[in-house]
């Protein structure tokens, strides 16, 4: 083509075309993510499932570069001197739609979406909490692994050799990713032995505190302190486990010290109310409670308390505490009994 051409009216005029059917794509782009879209999402949620708004929102970005691609095909496709698209160019293209592809079922597989919840509503197949992450990363690395491949057959690449070669280095590979590995089975017997799940407060020699999340590699616990820790799976899995989650009832035990020179008639009285209080606490677990006099110290008479909290919540448990501690100095003031000093207090076991 001469310059001449290039800045005729004619040539200007077609390229003035092409370039408005690109701009017409990206303009239906728009309207598609602000009506269609829209209007589709609400028919998917008058649905009996959210199946189908799921998957509606995973593909919503690509399907918004789409239509870029294919307005780009189009408008090329029009301009006259360009003998029709290449193979190259097609190939390209082709890629670009295959990772848009991947990019939605990224979306649809990632561990926020409702999919797996879904299939755990209408299969007999139960998902906690804990494996829904570590099977969403699961499928995005399959995902991601056909993509893959799928694209280096586009480029008529040849998959097979590709995998004699990762097998030919599988040796060293696996050398070096000994710890990799270990991490991998760590998580699965994690998975499989469930000694704790999403938000369950455990403690080990590691890490003591609420767990979050669970990777390939490691598992995150967010401690009372609100630091995250991150505890190789490996470690995890080899360590004693305890899970404060699954206590049935929650222990508060401690004693106080009264003066020698206590009447003993003070003493049972003191007991008595002490017992009553505790076992009308309508907090406290029925099963076990003890309130005795458990020992004559050289500093006085040691009463001991061993009981246990309904809940194993925090609040509730902390609030039962403080209560009993009150009622018990109002008894002991009321008994006109005296505590002895230094009293020693000891705290429950579990803090």
């Amino acid at each position: 083509m001469t310059w001449e051409y290039l800045i005729s009216l004619e040539h200007l005029k077609t390229v003035g075309i092409t370039i408005g059917i690109f701009l017409l794509f990206i303009l239906f782009r728009k309207f598609f993510t602000k009506y269609i879209f829209k209007f589709l999402l609400k028919i998917g949620h008058k649905g009996k499932t959210a199946l189908f708004p799921n998957i509606l929102a995973a593909f919503e970005r690509p399907l918004q570069w789409f239509f870029i691609a294919l307005g780009l095909y189009v408008s090329i496709q029009y301009y006259p001197h360009y003998n029709g698209i290449d193979e190259p160019t097609f190939k390209l293209l082709r890629v670009f739609v295959i990772f848009l592809i991947t990019w939605g079922l990224l979306n649809l597989a990632s561990s926020s979406s409702q999919m797996f919840r879904f299939i755990n509503e209408k299969t007999n197949i139960k998902l906690d909490d804990i494996l829904i992450p570590f099977l969403s990363r699961s499928l995005q690395v399959i995902i991601v692994a056909i993509s893959i491949s799928v694209i280096l057959q586009e480029f008529n690449y040849q998959v097979g050799g590709f995998l004699t070669g990762l097998g030919l280095g599988g040796l060293a590979f696996s050398l070096a990713a000994q710890d990799a590995i270990a991490n991998l089975f760590g998580g699965v017997i994690i998975i499989t032995e469930k000694p704790f799940t999403i938000n369950d407060w455990i403690t080990t020699p590691s890490v003591d505190g609420t767990v979050e999340d669970i990777s390939f590699r490691s598992t995150k616990v967010r401690t009372f302190a609100q630091a995250l820790v991150t505890v190789p799976n490996a470690t995890l899995a080899n360590e004693p486990i305890t899970n404060w989650s699954k206590m049935g009832k929650r222990q508060i035990t401690f004693s106080f010290m009264l003066m020698y020179d206590t009447p003993t008639t003070i003493v049972e009285n003191a007991i008595t109310k002490i017992d009553e209080a505790v076992r009308t606490h309508p907090e406290v677990h029925q099963e076990t409670i003890y309130v005795k006099v458990n020992n004559l110290t050289d500093q006085g008479i040691e009463i001991m308390l061993n009981f246990f909290t309904a809940s194993t919540e925090y609040d509730p448990y902390i609030n039962t505490r403080e209560e009993l501690n009150l009622r018990i100095l109002d008894i002991l003031k009321e008994e006109g009994a005296e505590v002895a000093t230094p009293m020693r207090n000891f705290q429950t076991e579990q803090q």
